[in-house]
């Protein structure tokens, strides 16, 4: 057998049809991260990287877009015999004495059945582990997964698989966006952009320096997946009263007009209708269509999604503080003052950040210095 350990890419069903795309977006994150590689290429419908180091070189890709799942696996060649063996002698020195254990084999197969490899390599294992007490697992419950996926020539035996991202490859869409992080529906929003395929600039809105260091720990979850090795960020500081309904979305249609004055033809907004009435919604994109500019509602269908895209952004523990937010009353839209406008216009601060461990200190320490 190859003894060889290759990190498999699994594109998301969105993806299928843009792997060129994710291929180009591996390369670039594996050069940005120091990692070396010896070749990305497609085996059908998955990605094969070789690299000289597949546990980093698989965390780096797995904070991509456009992936179902990333997996170390051994290669061998699409034949019966030796899948079978192979199955049970990597699959068996996984488990752990009295696991439940589930074969799991999908792709393309010749001249079998998955179905067939999976009942002979579970009867392989039960009689050559008997020591163990190794015991066939059910789809819904099982200790350890051991699974192969086919593809026309090989056979790739995953030895760990970690869950992806979804969405479909950065740059995609080949539209460039702007988007607000000033608060958590608006970092979710701002991650959704980017998973959508859009190039993204980012731009920070804040009324207290007390907001900063949230604002901060939000992007330094999101810049990574920009896949840039520097980034600029741009922050403007709005004087606007940070407690009541009405001040915050006095808060929200300041920030808009912010964005109205970037350079970006599209304009990503955090607005959910499950959220936000529709009157509100309506006057926000009608404003972005009064600028002859479009209007990008990432949150647009996503309900629970929501929380679940807060805990990839590692801020579970905020959750009080995003429920508060769906809770507001959107019905009236104030007006704003356009001194508010102005005046945060000419607070904008640019701090050019080093992808890396240090991002949040190293920002805050920028900002510090600039003021």
């Amino acid at each position: 057998m190859n003894e060889t350990a290759y990190v498999i890419v699994f594109p998301t069903i969105f993806s299928r049809n843009k792997i060129p795309q994710l291929i180009s977006n591996i390369k670039k994150i594996l050069k940005i991260k120091n990692q070396e590689f010896k070749s990305v290429k497609r085996d059908g419908d998955i990605i094969l990287v070789d690299a000289n180091d597949p546990v980093f070189v698989s965390s780096a890709i797995n904070l991509l877009f456009g992936i179902k799942k990333t997996a170390i696996a051994r290669q061998v060649k699409n034949d019966f015999k030796i899948i079978n063996s192979e199955i049970t002698s990597i699959g068996g020195n996984l488990l752990l004495k009295g696991e439940k254990f589930l074969v799991k084999v999908e792709g393309t197969s010749i001249g079998f059945l998955t179905k067939d490899i999976e009942i002979a390599v579970t009867s392989n294992i039960i009689e050559q582990k008997s020591n163990l007490g190794a015991q066939p697992g059910t789809d819904g419950k099982y200790d350890k997964l051991l699974y192969t996926y086919l593809t026309k020539n090989n056979a790739y035996i995953c030895i760990f698989i970690d869950e992806g991202n979804g969405g479909i490859p950065f740059e995609e869409q080949k539209k460039k966006t702007v988007c607000a992080v000033f608060d958590e529906i608006s970092a979710i929003s701002c991650y959704e952009t980017i998973k959508q395929g859009y190039d993204t600039r980012i731009i920070i809105c804040y009324r207290q320096k007390t907001e900063l260091m949230n604002l901060i720990k939000y992007i330094n979850q999101i810049i990574p997946r920009l896949i840039k090795s520097t980034i600029d960020i741009e922050f403007f500081n709005l004087k606007i009263n940070p407690s009541g309904n009405k001040n915050y979305l006095i808060y929200l249609n300041s920030i808009l007009e912010i964005l109205l004055k970037q350079r970006e033809s599209r304009i990503s907004l955090s607005l959910s209708p499950l959220i936000f009435s529709s009157e509100f919604i309506e006057n926000s994109v009608l404003k972005i269509f009064s600028v002859k500019k479009l209007p990008i509602l990432p949150l647009e269908g996503i309900d629970m999604q929501l929380f679940q895209s807060a805990r990839e952004l590692g801020f579970e523990n905020n959750f009080k503080k995003l429920e508060k937010i769906i809770g507001i009353n959107t019905d009236k839209i104030p007006q704003i003052s356009k001194k508010i406008i102005d005046d945060s216009i000419k607070t904008k601060k640019i701090i050019s950040v080093t992808v890396g461990p240090n991002n949040v200190h190293d920002i805050l320490d920028a900002l510090e210095t600039d003021h």
